[in-house]
């Protein structure tokens, strides 16, 4: 869907949009309850999904109002800006962003921040090597066209925020299935003979020196979180280190920042990370099951709370080892395994609606103000 801009003016960023600073010594006297870092704005969504408690203590003083656009002004690349659906306290690396009412409609700001072109002018405007940061004086250049009649920009709004709901209905379906899920896949392993997990795993070592006979890497960076199959990969000539050799359907697991839940059955052959942990499962056990368990919330639970390390953490195959399944025998396994299937088919449907939701939102945004 597009729009006609032939009639819209060219307008910059700081002619609709401000930046506040506002501090406070003691939130709770202020009745702010809440915080937001940056790792509380997810790349790409819109919306708020978690958050601190002031009274666990922080160091953030920095106000926000529900209405006001959080824009994370450090590490543009990636990509967190969203609206504030409460009033609380935020970090100093992020911009608390509000609309300038006679120029703009308060309930576009957030989208035309989540345009690329604005991600790609924060990008290019931000300094430093580590942690590079953009500063608002320098997102108020920004350029790009709006209607200027108040009544035309709240009728694209309403388009996208109506795109937006019904993309929200399909995370809250998605999260609701994905939950029935495991509660469904306990129920039908529990009752069985309890194993270690270490039973069932063959740990591969077949390290690769450079040059690689193999063409594909695969690097932890390769993998989606919560994926099944891999098939991203990179260049071997580009990982010059150790790495180790696998081989399709091998059990691929990243062990660091187990959290990130990590695992896949490889679709190709190659070489990996050796932050990758390679291995194949004995005979009587359907290696689609022990994938199933290795991305179940009780499992990455355990890994998550047995990582050692503080920046990096990892676990290790010996931690991974200890984990307790229950195991059927063959024959039921691959009974439970069609069961799991079929339901996964219809959460897999609910996530293509979801996906198709995000697309049409990038696009209206992008076209509109790209």
């Amino acid at each position: 869907m597009t729009f006609d801009t032939s009639t819209w003016e060219e307008i910059s960023f700081g002619e609709i949009a401000r930046s506040l600073t506002n501090a406070v010594k003691n939130p709770l006297s202020e009745n702010l309850v809440r915080y937001v870092g940056l790792e509380h704005i997810e790349p790409g969504n819109i919306h708020i999904k978690s958050w601190g408690n002031v009274a666990d203590g922080t160091t953030f003083t920095r106000v926000f109002r529900k209405g006001q656009v959080l824009f994370g002004k450090r590490r543009a690349y990636q990509k967190k800006a969203a609206v504030a659906e409460f009033d609380g306290i935020c970090s100093g690396d992020i911009l608390v962003l509000e609309a300038i009412e006679k120029s703009l409609s308060p309930e576009l700001l957030p989208f035309i921040v989540q345009s690329g072109r604005f991600f790609d002018c924060a990008v290019k405007t931000s300094a430093g090597s580590l942690s590079p940061r953009t500063k608002f004086k320098d997102l108020a250049k920004f350029t790009f066209r709006l209607p200027a009649k108040l009544d035309e920009q709240k009728r694209i709004a309403d388009l996208l925020w109506s795109v937006d709901d019904t993309e929200e209905r399909y995370f809250i379906l998605k999260n609701c299935l994905d939950q029935a899920f495991w509660s469904y896949f306990d129920e039908l392993l529990s009752g069985h003979k309890k194993i270690k997990l270490g039973d069932v795993l063959i740990p591969k070592k077949s390290q690769s020196v450079y040059p690689h006979r193999y063409e594909k890497y695969l690097g932890m960076e390769h993998i989606d979180s919560g994926a099944f199959v891999s098939k991203r990969y990179g260049n071997s000539e580009e990982a010059k280190a150790n790495t180790f050799i696998f081989q399709k359907g091998d059990l691929l697991y990243g062990k660091l920042r187990p959290y990130l839940d990590k695992c896949v059955i490889a679709d190709f052959e190659g070489v990996c990370s050796t932050e990758i942990l390679v291995y194949d499962v004995k005979s009587d056990f359907l290696k689609d099951i022990v994938l199933f368990y290795m991305h179940s919330p009780s499992f990455i639970n355990y890994v998550s709370g047995r990582g050692y390390g503080t920046k990096m953490p990892r676990v290790s195959h010996d931690i991974i080892s200890e984990y307790i399944i229950s195991m059927p025998s063959e024959k039921e396994q691959a009974e439970i395994l069609i069961k799991l299937e079929r339901m996964c088919r219809i959460g897999d449907a609910v996530s293509a609606n979801l996906d198709r939701c995000r697309t049409i939102k990038k696009q209206i945004i992008n076209q509109t103000f790209g």
